[in-house]
């Protein structure tokens, strides 16, 4: 199974979209065809054995133009040649529409000579300059399909053919039309120039992530090598200031790495010989020897630049209602219209009127607007995340976030840094760094994590000898010739009441309890835990500002659990579940009517996160995790969740707005055109009107800031 993609030509409304599905949908081996009439590319799911040129025969064959993409911007490239078309059409129909103001040119022959003129100037306008329209809508016509591009050629064609008939035979009202058909074509033009640039911009976030890379990496021997050509295992060296020229492991040196291109987060993060890097993120100030551990579509920036992309071809439930009301929409209009012209003649009304009423129908009908309305909002939302470091996986998952009500929250490496920390030494009557020091000696020689944590808390740490693991308990060792026991009470033959009093409220806060003392008698206690993230606390205060209700799962023992929830400010704590109990909460949840959003980083989140209506991974944890993911985070920064959810809400919000504006203005312009009410003219610049509504909305997601 492999994914192809194509770049489609021609594509001018979401009927094409349809047709374009159908027909690759349709070539053997395919399994998935998705078509983004924003982005212009098919993204198609097919057996390895499906050729791309079957794939672009197939798109041929709808009526449109394919190609295989040479870059990530190949789709939208400059285009300079369609732009002078625009300028040198704009200017000719500036000029019909004055030479159609100026009477009493007239030749002996008895007819006006700005009336030739403008004949002259508009058919090269609507015929030349408008040929794109005339040839898809004869392809599509020859499919037996409707879209757009009908709309155009019939209504633009019909006003001049009408023109000429009554400027040459003098017939009707001699009521001329050339201005009209003209100016439909440099608006409809004008609009389709504005929706280029949009989409430009709303591929604004990916666009910078592929200039991010490096063209070239340094060798250990001085020689400069093209990134494409580097292989796993290669070294390269990166001096201060460059970036990195793909995913490694850095075998030499020490220095800073900005990698907020993947986690927005500006704070650089300090490695060593060990550390792995990723391509593109840029190097501070120290000299590195990395080795290449991901080249090409293995490194971590291009899997996020693929799921995004993948994410920009999933629909939504609306979308998908939205096409095909606009399958029948072109067909609907055409008849509307003929509806119009008959009615009209039908009632007596002179065959001018009836004529540009009919016209009118199938200039504002046109379903641009909302072709554009989804996709459009989808590219400019996840790309506006991808920034952010929220990857939107898009589609179905937009619309569930706005149901969402409760999120629940893995603990260990999710809410807490999944690393012992010492937090604090209470000694009663004696020297706490002392004891801290003697117990960190005697703990070094321990594998334990609590060992290691003690262990890693003090300053220096002296020579031990005697070293006894007591499983279970402890430890003991000899220091300075003094014998340290570190451990549970039971270790010790003595324990004053004070110390034993300190440990007891220690325990009752959740938190590992470690006594330690000399002798045999316990001198003090060392308070142990994970370590909550900083962001946990402001990431529950948001989601509870978003109306959400928090629950923590955990495998931990009841009372370290609910200190925990307690101290975030969580409203309900589940302790002692594992792996399968996770998701089995999650399930009881949502049989209560729930809509349940998951947060988790490991592989025992997994089952958890699929579970969920909503999963969120944290993007430092597994990658099994966020495979399961609808969204992933791809910081450590908690409060980074609530920004997630709330640029899906907004997103949605975005499509709902654009789509009902869409409607609006087709269900009330319709009616208005075929009443005779709006011109042609005006109906053309009331459609790009809607379209440019829609754009302008869909960027307003270019701004959502972190909350």
């Amino acid at each position: 199974m492999r994914r192809a993609t194509l770049i489609v030509d021609g594509m001018t409304c979401s009927a094409c979209v349809s047709r374009i599905e159908r027909s690759l949908s349709a070539v053997d081996g395919v399994v998935e065809a998705r078509v983004n009439y924003a982005s212009g590319r098919a993204s198609v799911a097919c057996d390895d054995g499906v050729a791309d040129a079957a794939l672009r025969a197939a798109v041929i064959d709808a009526g449109y133009q394919a190609r295989l993409p040479r870059g990530l911007d190949d789709e939208l490239a400059a285009r300079p040649t369609e732009l002078r078309r625009l300028t040198v059409s704009a200017v000719m129909g500036a000029v019909v529409l004055l030479v159609t103001m100026v009477d009493g040119l007239a030749f002996d022959l008895g007819f006006s000579a700005s009336d030739w003129l403008a004949a002259v100037l508009s058919a090269a306008v609507v015929f030349w300059f408008g040929w794109g329209f005339h040839q898809r809508a004869w392809k599509q016509l020859h499919h037996r399909t409707a879209t757009m591009d009908t709309l155009v050629s019939v209504g633009t064609a019909a006003s001049w053919i009408w023109s000429m008939v009554v400027l040459a035979a003098r017939v009707g009202d001699g009521h001329l039309y050339f201005e009209t058909g003209s100016v439909i074509v440099v608006l409809v033009l004008l609009g389709r120039h504005l929706e280029f640039q949009a989409r430009r911009r709303s591929g604004d976030a990916l666009r910078a992530m592929a200039e991010l890379v490096a063209p070239l990496a340094r060798l250990e021997d001085g020689t400069d090598l093209p990134v494409a050509s580097l292989e796993v295992g290669t070294r390269f060296v990166v001096r201060p200031g460059e970036k990195i020229a793909t995913d490694g492991v850095v075998v030499d040196g020490h220095s800073a790495v900005d990698i907020s291109l993947v986690t927005g987060e500006p704070v650089p993060v300090e490695v060593g010989p060990g550390d792995a890097v990723l391509g593109a993120s840029v190097n501070a100030n120290g000299s590195l020897v990395v080795e290449a551990t991901g080249v090409g579509a293995d490194t971590v920036l291009a899997r996020i630049m693929l799921l995004v992309e993948q994410a920009q071809t999933n629909r939504t439930r609306i979308q998908r209602l939205a096409d095909r009301i606009s399958a029948v929409f072109v067909p609907a209009a055409i008849l509307v219209a003929a509806a119009t012209l008959i009615g009209w003649l039908a009632t007596g009304q002179p065959a001018s009127e009836a004529f540009t009423a009919a016209v009118a129908v199938l200039i504002v009908a046109c379903p641009c607007a909302l072709g554009l309305a989804t996709p459009l909002a989808v590219m400019v939302g996840t790309g506006r995340g991808s920034q952010l470091g929220i990857i939107l996986k898009g589609g179905e998952m937009l619309e569930d976030t706005r149901q969402l009500d409760t999120v629940v929250f893995d603990k260990t490496g999710t809410v807490t840094e999944a690393r012992m920390e010492v937090v604090e030494v209470v000694a009663p009557g004696s020297d706490p760094d002392e004891l801290l020091s003697l117990a960190a000696s005697v703990e070094a020689r321990s594998e334990h994590p609590i060992g290691r944590a003690i262990a890693t808390a003090a300053q220096n740490c002296r020579p031990v000898a005697d070293f006894e693991n007591h499983p279970g308990a402890g430890a003991v060792g000899v220091v300075d010739g003094i014998e340290v026991r570190v451990g549970r009470r039971e270790l010790f033959a003595r324990v004053p009441e004070g110390v034993d009093a300190a440990a007891a409220n220690i325990e009752a806060m959740g938190r590992v309890a470690v006594l330690v003392g000399r002798d045999s008698v316990a001198e003090a206690v060392i308070t142990v835990d994970d370590r909550l993230r900083a962001s946990a606390q402001p990431a529950v205060t948001a989601l509870k500002s978003l109306g959400l209700d928090t629950v923590l799962l955990t495998g931990d023992h009841p009372r370290r659990a609910q200190a925990a929830g307690d101290e975030l400010g969580i409203d309900r704590v589940v302790p002692g579940v594992g792996p399968d109990g996770k998701a089995a909460e999650i399930a009881r949840l949502q049989a209560e009517g729930r809509r349940v959003a998951m947060v988790g980083d490991g592989i025992n989140d997994a089952p958890a996160l699929s579970q969920a209506d909503i999963g969120i991974a944290m993007g430092t944890g597994a990658d099994v995790a966020t495979e399961a993911a609808d969204i992933t985070v791809m910081s450590s920064d908690l409060s980074v969740v609530a920004d997630a959810i709330a640029l899906s809400r907004r997103t949605m919000n975005t499509i709902r707005g654009n789509l009902f504006w869409a409607f609006i203005y087709n269900t009330a312009a319709i009616p208005l055109a075929a009443a005779g009410i709006l011109e042609p003219i005006y109906a053309a610049a009331a459609m790009v009107a809607s379209s440019l509504f829609v754009v302008t909305n869909s960027l307003r997601l270019r701004r959502f800031q972190h909350r």
